[in-house]
């Protein structure tokens, strides 16, 4: 299985406009972040994560043109808003993309996109598929997807977990039954917004690194990551040994 951070930024993505802070103004590529996805290839399938406004960007700079199958963490627009770019991909796969994530979600993308989903040349194309937490489902017969409920403020998003990979982002508690299912992972990709202070709806580093203390992954990577966390090449120093801080167009083999 091979991870591929498309962008590992928040919604704001860094450098943030107008901003003069450090970090913004950093010159290490480790410290430019798109707004956060990641493309998951598995038996040659491609699972893209969320789908961020920068997701045309992101395709072309990796020269990535195929897409199988999508999921969507939640409905906020720095997850979704690339859902029109995906009418090129669609022309050139020409087959059908699965889109799986809460009926909240899907009724809300087909809100904001309805173009897409409900008329025309692109919604025979694109299978709209409702999951819930905890429900274990199958793509291209083998593939098994464990989707998990994540807490982002005040609001219910999910989590994947795919084999002994697991990826969370946005989050800001974890439930028990999720706990339990993030235990013995080889990669773990979990968010950390900043190193303080406490946010409602993110965890903060010393948050993210309680969680990963508690689960013990093989290998964690930190993601949706804001300027105010800090330069990269300063903070990875003072993670543990098996967390590394990720950065766009980094890629982790599981």
């Amino acid at each position: 299985m091979k991870i591929h951070f498309l962008g590992t930024g928040t919604s704001k993505g860094n450098p943030v406009i107008g901003s003069d802070h450090p970090v913004c103004l950093s010159k290490d590529k480790r410290d430019i972040r798109l707004r956060s996805s990641i493309l998951v290839t598995v038996n040659n399938l491609n699972i893209l994560i969320d789908c961020s406004p920068d997701f045309r960007y992101q395709m072309i700079r990796n020269n990535h043109s195929n897409v199988d199958y999508i999921f969507l963490t939640h409905e906020h627009s720095d997850h979704v808003l690339g859902l029109d770019d995906l009418r090129p991909v669609l022309f050139l796969k020409n087959k059908k993309i699965f889109i799986y994530s809460y009926k909240r979600v899907i009724d809300s993308i087909i809100c904001r996109f309805p173009y897409l989903f409900l008329q025309g040349e692109y919604c025979n194309l694109l299978k709209l598929c409702n999951i819930n937490n905890y429900e274990n489902f199958i793509i291209d017969n083998i593939i098994n997807i464990t989707p998990l409920s994540i807490i982002h403020g005040k609001l219910n998003i999910l989590g994947f977990k795919i084999n002994s990979f697991a990826y969370i982002t946005d989050a800001s508690f974890i439930p028990l039954n999720s706990l339990r299912l993030l235990k013995n992972l080889d990669v773990l990709v979990i968010n950390a917004l900043r190193l303080y202070p406490y946010h409602n709806s993110h965890f903060i580093l010393s948050q993210t690194l309680k969680i990963i203390h508690k689960l013990s992954p093989n290998r964690t990577y930190i993601t949706h990551i804001s300027h105010d966390l800090g330069f990269y090449s300063k903070i990875s120093k003072i993670l543990p040994s098996n967390v590394e801080l990720a950065y766009d167009n980094l890629i982790v083999y599981v």
